[in-house]
């Protein structure tokens, strides 16, 4: 068992914002403001957690290795995508230069191809070439792992990201150039207990929030999880029943379709849906998000989104983002990219032990301990 313990620092909207630079970028990027984009065991740890860094609330990311000797990087590990790509020396872009980068000529298990990769977030890109190494995380080693080695980060969002690259955790459909995810060959080469791993996001700072491979930790959450079947095997989608707001539906009244995603920072979903949420709730557009009263905290109840006929509420304290005791933001935003589908992004998975069982192409979910 491995737990990837995550860490806490600030946002890249907030650097953005300070370097004077956030309403640019919106007017380039209109949509996912919070997010990042959409398109036998052979190991004594078999089920091995990650600790992950908490980047302001809007990026949670844990370290990795790639190569011999190993070379570190931060990743952020992403349930909404299935890629792992680095920064590269092969990289000429200013986000490449402000990064560790990975070289091939320094690890003596690299393997080059000639196959290349192009990724296109909403808040960012990279395009790459694909090669193979030795992946270690935490105490878990991936033999000949498929992974990006980035030549072009365009744009100022991963100039100014705290992270390296990114480690996607989705199913393998959704992976770009046909690239192996790097748990599926976790689960292949039997280095899990179980095929599954689990997710605590921690809602307070207080407690280290962490990705654990192959286990649960049942000390993290309370009562016992609920499990939700994945209704398409390519994001980690599940069905959502309704959104409610004091008991009236507000949104999603006949069902829909929704991504659970640790890469997404804030709720997303189809723009009137989301305008209907930001009337309820008092939001106000200004400079790229929408501004509501903080008194609103104390007031407004529950957002409750039914899953499989069970009740997730999500709390004022948590939909409304308190930056200073007189400057608060609405935590939902519209989603351009997929119109049709919501996001449930860290806002939620703050209030939710999450376990994603590839065993049985499920979500379990849990309310976290208190």
């Amino acid at each position: 068992m491995f737990r990837v313990h995550l860490k806490k620092t600030k946002s890249v909207r907030q650097i953005l914002q300070e370097h004077g630079l956030l309403d640019d970028f919106l007017k380039k990027h209109p949509y996912n403001h919070g997010t990042k984009y959409f398109p036998g065991l052979q190991n004594t740890f078999a089920t091995d957690s990650e600790p992950m860094q908490n980047y302001m609330d809007i990026e949670y990311f844990g370290t990795i290795s790639v190569g011999t000797p190993p070379q570190e990087f931060t990743v952020i590990f992403d349930t909404g995508s299935s890629n792992l790509w680095v920064p590269s020396v092969y990289c000429s872009s200013g986000a490449c230069s402000d990064h560790h980068k990975f070289s091939p000529q320094q690890s003596s298990t690299f393997r080059s191809t000639s196959q290349t990769l192009s990724i296109t977030y909403g808040t960012g890109s990279m395009t790459g070439i694909l090669g193979y190494d030795t992946v270690q995380v935490g105490n878990i080693q991936v033999s000949n792992q498929i992974f990006g080695l980035s030549q072009t980060e365009p744009g100022s969002f991963l100039y100014y990201a705290p992270f390296d690259g990114i480690l996607g955790l989705a199913y393998p459909r959704l992976s770009y150039s046909g690239a192996t995810p790097v748990f599926d060959n976790m689960m292949s080469e039997n280095l899990v207990s179980q095929d599954l791993f689990s997710v605590f996001l921690s809602p307070d700072g207080q407690r280290g929030s962490f990705i654990m491979f192959g286990g649960i930790d049942d000390s993290y959450y309370t009562g016992s999880l609920n499990w939700v079947p994945v209704s398409v095997e390519y994001y980690w989608q599940i069905t959502v029943d309704s959104i409610t707001f004091n008991g009236q539906a507000i949104a999603c009244s006949g069902g829909c379709q929704a991504i659970v995603d640790t890469g997404t920072s804030l709720l997303a979903g189809p723009p009137n849906a989301i305008a209907n949420i930001q009337n309820f709730i008092g939001g106000q557009y200004s400079n790229g998000q929408y501004i509501v009263n903080c008194n609103a905290i104390n007031k407004l109840p529950d957002i409750v989104f039914t899953i499989n006929g069970i009740q997730y509420p999500v709390p004022a304290s948590a939909y409304i983002r308190q930056f200073s005791s007189s400057y608060c933001a609405s935590g939902f935003e519209n989603m351009f990219f997929h119109s049709d589908l919501w996001t449930l992004g860290d806002i939620f998975l703050r209030q939710y032990y999450s376990v994603f069982d590839r065993a049985n192409n499920q979500i379990g979910l849990a309310p976290v301990a208190k």
